[in-house]
């Protein structure tokens, strides 16, 4: 009788175990997660989202919201409990008159892409096209266009989202501005997000992307050099570096007028080149199109992952030195990413949006894959371990890398002042905590 209920009051489709397309619906990027919902409701439009909202408290269900899937820790999948599964909800449309998007709860950063660059369009959006333009943009939004436009969130002018009472609200700066702010950077805590409505800049689609691979071992100076040049750096560049077991890759991504970031790109490579011996160096010239999806990994949901985040406030001497000390650990270390931030993302004043740390110069983050699953602890800890040896240069952390961190990340994600408004807000639309698989803010009566 149960599932009768739940199927008679949506459009979309109610799944459970044993049903043909349970098992590939309750996966998720991160293959680590192995969580059985006791329904997942593929939800067709706002309707069934809140009628699945109604019915979860109702039944006293834990609740949980898929859309990309790609939340480290898995909070999409509940175990026992209700997934809304947001990917049937996938619609992008562009009005490039008004330079507008309005994007589903359930759509992909590669769609979102491909709709807008058919207009020359484009808003921020992060580096893997398959994940869900959703948790992306509540937690923050960090892409290649960021220094140029601001943060996904930034660039949101309103939301359609269903709240814990299982109504269905417009917000926008003048309605309900409490939540609009909220919903800029508080991640998932506060509704299910149906719609967003993006503003769209200008994008033509030309990016390049600049690289220069060295000895991790003797790699400090062309590291200094290398930050050096990404504060002065124009706002179409994004300067990133990756470290590997033995290697340091340093570069950037440019996103503009293809001749200038040619000069920009031969500028960067010779001056890094000139710091000691390269392993080697490349200038490559991307469609905007190809550079999101060039991180994409076919097998990407067969892998088992780990990951810790900071920020910096700036990458002095001794900053570098230690992320350049890589032992004790072998294979087992993770890979290393820093991009640089600025520009726009810090044009904005830090009142203005739930996300914080707009003073960051680089993110962080030490990431490992692997498919074995004997080799889970010993990564994890490779990892931790890691991590930790940054944690004193640190000025916080971004709330879409937080991952088993707890009460201790959501206090690095925001300030104090930030997490006392955000609790409001929660209090306000929340008070039960239904939305708490997430990085949570609890309500203020527990």
């Amino acid at each position: 009788m149960t599932l009768r209920t739940l199927q008679a009051a949506i459009r979309g489709r109610v799944l459970e175990p044993g049903d043909s397309a349970y098992e590939a619906a309750r996966a998720v990027w991160n293959a680590m997660i192995d969580r059985r919902p006791r329904y997942i409701v593929q939800c067709s439009d706002a309707g069934d989202v809140a009628a699945a909202v109604r019915f979860a408290t109702d039944h006293d269900l834990e609740l949980a919201i898929r859309c990309g899937g790609h939340g480290i820790v898995g909070h999409a999948v509940a175990d026992d409990g209700l997934m809304i599964d947001l990917r049937p909800m996938g619609g992008v449309t562009v009005d490039p008159r008004t330079r507008r998007a309005r994007v589903q709860g359930g759509a992909t950063l590669g769609a979102l892409d491909r709709v807008s660059q058919e207009h020359a369009l484009a808003t921020t959006a992060g580096n893997v096209s398959h994940t869900g333009v959703g948790g992306l943009t509540l937690g923050g939004g960090m892409g290649w266009l960021a220094r140029r436009h601001g943060l996904s969130c930034d660039n949101v002018v309103s939301f359609e989202v269903v709240v814990a009472s299982g109504d269905t609200l417009r917000v926008d700066a003048d309605s309900r501005p409490d939540l609009y702010w909220a919903l800029r950077g508080g991640g998932g805590n506060f509704g299910v997000v149906t719609e967003f409505e993006f503003e769209l800049h200008p994008e033509p689609g030309h990016a390049i992307s600049a690289e220069v691979q060295f000895p991790l071992s003797e790699a400090g100076a062309a590291m200094r050099r290398w930050r050096d040049l990404s504060g002065a750096a124009p706002r179409e560049a994004t300067f990133t570096a990756t470290l590997s077991a033995a290697t340091a890759t340093l570069g950037s991504v440019w996103v503009g007028d293809p001749a200038e970031g040619a000069a920009h790109a031969a500028v960067l490579a010779d001056e890094l080149a000139d710091t000691g011996a390269t392993l080697g160096r490349s200038v490559e010239q991307l469609s905007y199109l190809q550079l999101q999806t060039r991180e994409d990994d076919v097998e990407g949901h067969s892998w088992r992952r780990y990951w810790k985040g900071h920020y910096f406030r700036e990458l002095d001497d001794d900053v570098i030195d230690a992320l350049l000390a890589r032992d004790g650990d072998g294979d087992d270390l993770p890979d290393v990413s820093l991009q640089a931030y600025g520009g726009a993302i810090a044009d904005v004043a830090d009142a203005e949006t739930a996300f914080s740390r707009r003073d960051a110069a680089f993110e962080f983050v030490a990431a490992s894959r692997w498919q074995d699953p004997a080799e889970d602890e010993r990564r994890i800890s490779a990892a931790r371990r890691y991590a930790g040896t940054m944690d004193r240069f640190a000025s916080g952390a971004y709330v879409n890398v937080l991952g088993d961190d707890g009460e201790i990340g959501i206090r690095r994600a925001y300030s104090e002042e930030k997490l006392a408004r955000l609790t409001a807000v929660k209090d306000a639309y929340d008070p039960r905590n239904v939305f708490h698989l997430n990085q949570n803010i609890r309500p203020s009566t527990g």
